[in-house]
């Protein structure tokens, strides 16, 4: 398509009055000319007043989008007083079929229909008047072009309609969109915090224990304490890594360089060496056949893990913990165990502390249900924080079809059991994020 027509529909709908004058300057330069031919029968031939008539008839349509049943009862009329002057009735017919084609496109049917009938009868009138036509003829035209007119100017009406429709439904899409997108970064920045949570949470718990760990020796075991001094260099390292890896997330480009992939189960066992590093024993366990998990699973594995094994070392030391991962046919079982002691001083609830209950607890009441600000080390308790961690792991459970339940165990320490469904699965041995 020529790039000047949309420019000049674009105009057209921009400036209607401007169009409308011009439609209503071409009607008059059509009719006035006619009206000045030698008129066939015993029609009276143009004066100055037939003039006028012609030209107050085309007048009218200036105002035809804004007043069209006006325009052409107007139209109608003038052409009705122009016949009744004995002037040749064809001259009328521009105006006043013009008008109605209008009407039509602007209005129902059942606004026109009257209107298609008074148009109708002005033409019997005329045809009444002229001498020697048939009247078959003239009431054959006076159905026949009122109902053309009406077609055409109907099917512009519903063209204009769907038009209408197609761009209120264009709009309605247009903000769904950005409603979605704008959910997209809210639930992306939801996703970030919660990594930042984690990541710190564990990071500064270790920092915390061989901080802790190296102010008790200082003086009585120098190379503990400058080992846990290393370990806490190598930690502040490792989590300053992981934040620049999780804030590169809100800045990335596609051109950009590739960063490091989010934790998952592949780095559980530098997870449990970390935690053997700050003192407390961890084994780690996998049963069944491993395979290849969705990279949205994978990280929800290890976050829910980290989260476990932080909060034994905070609130349950001394404690030794196991991880175990039990592969089935459709089922992930992830089970996070620890032997920590669970009778609090002073009595209380047993476990308590870490599965959110009311009951006081050694570091305390944020305990177990959370990553609160509190951190247990040697000689250094931690103070009291509430915190959301259950929450948090329960959130990516369900996020992944899956269920966590956690608790206290009857012989002492604490469990957490995360449940995934692996049916999500592909033939090739990869999984989706749903």
């Amino acid at each position: 398509m020529s790039p000047i027509l949309p420019r000049v529909r674009r105009l057209a709908s921009e400036n209607p009055l401007a169009v409308d004058v011009l439609y209503t300057g071409l009607v008059t330069a059509v009719s006035v000319p006619l009206s000045h031919e030698h008129a066939p029968g015993s029609w009276g031939d143009i004066d100055g007043l037939g003039d006028v008539l012609v030209i107050a008839m085309s007048l009218p349509l200036v105002a035809r989008r804004r007043a069209p049943v006006a325009v052409l009862a107007a139209c109608l009329g003038l052409w009705t007083v122009y016949i009744a002057l004995n002037y040749w009735p064809v001259v009328g017919t521009y105006p006043a079929l013009f008008a109605l084609y209008t009407l039509a496109s602007l209005r129902p049917a059942r606004v026109v229909a009257p209107w298609m009938a008074a148009t109708a009868g002005v033409w019997v009138f005329a045809g009444a008047l002229t001498e020697g036509g048939s009247m078959v003829t003239v009431f054959a035209q006076a159905v026949a072009l009122p109902c053309l007119i009406w077609r055409f100017g109907d099917a512009s009406r519903q063209t204009s309609l769907r038009n209408q429709q197609l761009a209120d439904l264009a709009e309605r899409l247009r903000v769904e969109q950005e409603d979605r997108a704008r959910r997209a970064v809210f639930d992306e920045r939801v996703r970030i915090a919660r990594e930042l949570h984690d990541v710190v949470a564990h990071h500064i718990s270790v920092i915390s224990v061989h901080s802790g760990l190296a102010r008790y020796v200082f003086d009585t075991d120098p190379d503990t304490a400058r080992r846990a001094l290393g370990t806490i260099r190598d930690t502040s390292a490792e989590v300053l890594d992981e934040m620049r890896r999780l804030l590169a997330l809100l800045r990335v480009e596609p051109d950009s360089d590739s960063y490091d992939p989010a934790p998952g189960v592949a780095r559980l066992g530098e997870l449990a060496e970390r935690l053997r590093e700050a003192g407390m024993p961890v084994e780690l366990r996998v049963t069944g056949e491993p395979r290849a998990l969705a990279p949205g699973i994978d990280q929800c594995v290890y976050r829910i893990v980290q989260e476990c094994l932080t909060n034994a070392l905070r609130h349950a030391m001394p404690a030794t913990a196991v991880v175990e991962l039990a592969y089935q046919p459709e089922l992930l079982t992830v089970s996070v165990t620890d032997d920590g002691a669970n009778a609090p001083a002073g009595g209380g609830v047993p476990g308590a502390a870490r599965s959110g209950g009311t009951g006081p607890a050694r570091s305390g009441t944020a305990g177990r249900s959370g990553a609160g600000a509190g951190t247990a080390g040697p000689g250094v308790p931690g103070p009291v924080g509430a915190g959301h961690g259950l929450v948090g792991m329960r959130e990516r459970a369900v996020l992944y079809g899956g269920t966590l339940v956690a608790g206290p165990r009857p012989e002492g320490g604490f469990a957490v059991t995360l449940t995934l469904p692996l049916a999500r699965l592909g033939g090739d041995g990869q999984a989706s994020d749903g």
